[in-house]
């Protein structure tokens, strides 16, 4: 009696050639596909269209923001390429004008102040929330990671004015301008920052963590030593995601500030640059662009993290 070989697919029956085992085909992962396309000639063909798209209205912003204000009022920016006439008085003026139209120097500042402790107060609680989450087990942390998630679906305007009540008139406010604001930026990017980590975490191999805890480290010597080192694609990215969101925003800065210009945001000045009767919009130009130098900056230097980071829990295999 024959005996069927253990894999009928290793050897052809006539020839011997080797043919591929099906048993052991497994499909192209989604990553894997989508770099196969973007790497014909139609994905680099659509790559850098978008690109140019993206790129022009910025050029756009900066020719403007350097032309004089009379050309700016009667002509278009693409002018500039025929008839070049710069100036840096729109920069002068709304950096260290006068106040009604510019002096953005302090606001500036105020966005910095703002912006970083905004961005690694929630870094620091949902790193360790995501410790809990993924790596400790404790009962009840599933439950209480869904409704972590699902705090994600609660629009912020709704919790705008309970918050601005609990800090308004108390002393913390008034000796912590600044608070207010940090508290409510803070709380509305817990729950993104914890599901992002946790996904980014729970794909790293627990038999790094068990080889941790044979040697006889504990769960802070973990978190720091083996767990931090590898979320660095992942923290980089959420940081991303936060910079911009609290740079960007008006809504929270406006409403938890209470209209005080030495801690309002660069946002609320550049909402009210255009003047009263829209008499100083071309200054809106050069407000616009010095807003988005320091994000293009945190951008640029924290890029090849921000794929690594935002696939994090996305793609298997």
């Amino acid at each position: 009696m024959s005996v069927m070989p253990a894999n009928p697919a290793v050897a052809e029956p006539r020839t011997g050639r080797s043919l591929p085992d099906p048993m052991r085909t497994v499909r192209r992962p989604a990553a894997s596909r989508a770099k196969a396309m973007l790497g014909t000639r139609i994905g680099s063909a659509a790559a850098v269209l978008i690109a140019v798209l993206w790129t022009v209205p910025t050029a756009g912003l900066f020719i403007s923001s350097i032309r004089p204000e009379a050309q700016i009022r009667t002509t278009g920016w693409w002018t500039f390429l025929t008839s070049p006439s710069f100036t840096l008085e729109n920069y002068q003026e709304v950096l260290f004008g006068r106040a009604s139209s510019g002096a953005l120097a302090g606001f500036f500042l105020n966005s910095v102040v703002i912006t970083v402790p905004a961005t690694l107060i929630p870094l620091t609680f949902a790193t360790m929330a995501a410790y809990a989450f993924s790596v400790l087990r404790w009962r009840g942390r599933d439950t209480l990671f869904v409704v972590v998630f699902a705090l994600q679906i609660v629009p912020l305007q709704m919790s705008l004015i309970p918050l601005l009540r609990i800090f308004a008139g108390t002393g913390a406010a008034e000796v912590f301008p600044y608070l207010a604001v940090w508290v409510a930026h803070s709380a509305f990017a817990m729950p993104l920052a914890t599901f992002l980590l946790h996904n980014f975490m729970s794909e790293i191999p627990r038999e790094l963590v068990e080889a941790a805890r044979v040697d006889g480290a504990g769960h802070v010597t973990v978190f720091l030593r083996v767990m931090l080192p590898l979320l660095v694609p992942a923290i980089a990215a959420f940081a991303i995601f936060q910079f911009l969101w609290v740079w960007n925003d008006l809504l929270v800065g406006l409403t938890f500030t209470g209209g005080n210009n030495a801690v309002q945001p660069l946002t609320a000045r550049l909402s009210e640059m255009a003047g009263s009767r829209g008499q100083d919009w071309h200054l809106l130009t050069a407000g616009a662009f010095v807003s988005i130098v320091v994000p293009l900056i945190v951008f640029v230097t924290l890029q090849r993290y921000f794929v690594r980071g935002l696939l994090a829990g996305s793609v298997k295999g």
